[in-house]
């Protein structure tokens, strides 16, 4: 009797692995979870969390609302007008940390005059809310090396480089730029511009 070759089979035949793909899958999982811990390193070494105190940053950032920090930023470059940085006033190690915007770079002049701003004799543009009170700054201020002259995005409620408790803000005070703000009760999250 002859062997049936063609009909029904009750055995399935075992699928192959193919090892190319096998290496393939193994190199993408080894890839992200290199990319992963490289990603949490730099946030780890180099960034910071923080929150927002008072409302002198508003409508862009909110009281209490956690902003995220890169502190490596300014390893390499040094903060421009209209920046929003992190610092510790006067160095005080036991104080908290003042979220405010760069004004004014070392080498500007900075003048408040009918409650306007002026850097280096012109209308600014990096705040241009009335100013109520301009502090120290009522009379011609010239930065000199390593001095930033910050200001709250709401001045009327903001202690900043007005202040002559405050004053200009050493670069070596300043802790790092901030560049992400996070959700909170009533403010959003997204870049800080």
């Amino acid at each position: 009797m002859a062997k049936r070759t063609e009909g029904l089979s009750f055995y399935r035949r075992k699928k192959k692995i193919n090892s190319g793909h096998l290496k393939e899958l193994f190199s993408w999982i080894i890839s992200i979870l290199i990319v992963i811990f490289a990603a949490c390193a730099l946030v780890m070494l180099y960034g910071m969390t923080s929150s927002v105190v008072g409302i002198s940053m508003e409508p862009g950032l909110k009281s209490e609302q956690k902003i995220l920090v890169d502190r490596f930023v300014y390893v390499l470059g040094k903060p421009k007008a209209g920046d929003v940085v992190l610092f510790l006033p006067n160095g005080n190690e036991n104080a908290h940390y003042y979220t405010k915007r760069v004004v004014a770079v070392p080498g500007d002049t900075v003048l408040i005059e009918n409650g306007r701003l002026y850097v280096n004799g012109e209308l600014s543009t990096v705040v241009t809310q009335y100013i109520v009170e301009p502090g120290i700054a009522e009379n011609e201020i010239e930065l000199s090396t390593g001095q930033f002259f910050v200001l709250g995005d709401a001045p009327s409620d903001s202690e900043d480089s007005r202040s002559s408790g405050l004053g200009p803000v050493d670069v070596e005070d300043i802790v790092g730029r901030v560049w992400f703000k996070l959700p909170c009760e009533n403010g959003k999250m997204g870049f800080v511009k």
